[in-house]
């Protein structure tokens, strides 16, 4: 897995990666994290579906990373 949330990364990798993770998704609109959907679309397809900017979605996962570290 890469260091940083990707655009390419399936949404259920998203989840994997850090557990703040669904509260950011769900903050975005995006609940439907237990579909079939979450398993196979990645962020960038998700973000799409729903309407949502993916470039201050990833800001804001990318963030967990940083807080995380620090």
């Amino acid at each position: 897995m890469s260091d940083k949330f990707t655009r390419e990364m399936k949404i259920f990798e998203v989840l994997q990666k850090h557990s703040a993770a669904r509260e950011v998704l769900a903050k975005y609109g995006m609940g439907c994290l237990g579909c079939m959907g979450a398993t196979m679309e990645s962020l960038e397809s998700g973000a799409k579906m729903h309407g949502i900017n993916l470039d201050a979605l990833l800001a804001d996962l990318n963030r967990l990373l940083e807080e995380k570290e620090a």
